[in-house]
């Protein structure tokens, strides 16, 4: 199987030499599964993209710093591109940034949550299970690093895994597009620190919840089996 990874960001530079890059982690996070793939790199922030969409079984985005509803050249271009996606039915997985375009291109909103930022490991209720979905549990646990949210969604769109804070957080738009609010691909040392990193715009309260956040165990490998299970659906 061979995938597209949508690069919307890179890493802190400082932060570089520890955790390389978001498509790394992506990589990685594939990887932990099934080591056969083959995985190309597509820089959005320099208008990279495939000549042809059909040379993908599917595509992932990774998350940004930019915010999906900002009026930036690449932002837009990608906007277009998922919008094509959409349309030929391919097969697309947004992570947090991703997830927030996908609702830019169904045209429905994004917005700053009043409730601030999430950061740490988010405890989501999972409330649907498609039929593709071969396996499931009660909660998702999930890194998160984010202010944005979702803000409405089309009729279609199923929610998966919602809490109180994010009631949005896996939504299955229509047969092909898939998409996640939080960071299947981080691990906690990363979580920790990018807080770190952001103390000077982060509320000192919300850092230090996040960072005891973390002793729980993210359920990465249950959304990738998930990721999976949809793209061979």
């Amino acid at each position: 199987m061979k995938f597209a990874i949508l690069q919307c960001d890179d890493v802190l530079d400082n932060l570089q030499n520890e955790f390389v890059s978001y498509s790394f982690m992506i990589q990685r996070m594939f990887n932990a599964i099934d080591d056969t793939f083959e995985i190309d790199i597509f820089n959005c922030q320099l208008n990279e993209y495939p000549d042809d969409i059909d040379a993908h079984d599917f595509y992932i985005t990774t998350g940004s710093r930019a915010g999906a509803y900002e009026d930036i050249d690449w932002i837009q271009q990608l906007i277009k591109f998922i919008q094509l996606l959409d349309q030929h039915q391919k097969k697309l997985i947004g992570i947090c940034f991703g997830h927030q375009l996908i609702a830019m291109a169904k045209n429905k909103s994004v917005k700053p949550s009043p409730k601030g930022w999430g950061v740490g490991i988010a405890i989501n209720r999972i409330t649907a299970t498609p039929d593709w979905m071969h396996e499931t549990k009660s909660e998702l646990n999930i890194i998160v690093s984010h202010k944005d949210q979702v803000s409405s969604l089309p009729d279609e769109a199923i929610v998966i895994a919602e809490s109180d804070f994010c009631p949005y957080f896996v939504v299955q738009w229509n047969n092909n597009l898939l998409s996640i609010q939080g960071h299947p691909e981080w691990n906690t040392d990363y979580s920790k620190a990018l807080m770190n990193e952001r103390r000077a715009i982060i509320p000192a309260d919300r850092i230090e919840a996040g960072i005891n956040s973390l002793s729980l165990k993210p359920d990465n490998t249950l959304f990738t089996q998930w990721v999976l299970d949809f793209v061979k659906h």
